[in-house]
């Protein structure tokens, strides 16, 4: 008989970023990391700035870069909502440390204007972006 296998959809604003079947799904959520196989209870969970891992060999994962969101799980299909999402081949470098650099220089310039609100999203900005270097160099 054959093993169970759950459905993983990855899906943001633009489109569908990953769609695949696999036996495990690596998932970090705000309240930590979180393993789900076939037939897991249900699950809604807000998603960190993070990579989500789709296994697919003994050593070998697909990587998706997410900048948060939500994920889903029920009746077998693991459902990704999220703002951005790139899969580690499609992850630009270059677009990325500019993105990275940006985001430094935001900060900056945040606090030297003391400006809280520009400050979080250029946190949020740098942490997305070093993000997609992480998942890209590893």
């Amino acid at each position: 008989m054959a093993e169970p296998v759950l459905t993983v959809n990855v899906v943001t604003p633009d489109g569908t970023v990953y769609n695949d079947q696999s036996a495990l799904v690596i998932c970090k959520t705000t309240g930590g990391e979180v393993g789900i196989m076939p037939n897991h209870i249900p699950l809604l969970a807000s998603l960190a700035i993070d990579e989500i891992r789709v296994k697919k060999g003994e050593d070998r994962f697909d990587e998706i870069a997410v900048s948060g969101g939500f994920c889903e799980f029920s009746e077998n299909t693991l459902t990704v909502l999220a703002s951005a999402a790139e899969r580690k081949e499609d992850i630009d470098v270059s677009r990325a440390e500019q993105a990275k650099k940006r985001a430094e220089e935001a900060i900056v310039a945040a606090k030297q204007k003391h400006d809280d609100a520009a400050m979080r999203r250029a946190e949020v900005s740098l942490r997305r972006a070093i993000n997609r270097l992480n998942i890209k160099k590893n």
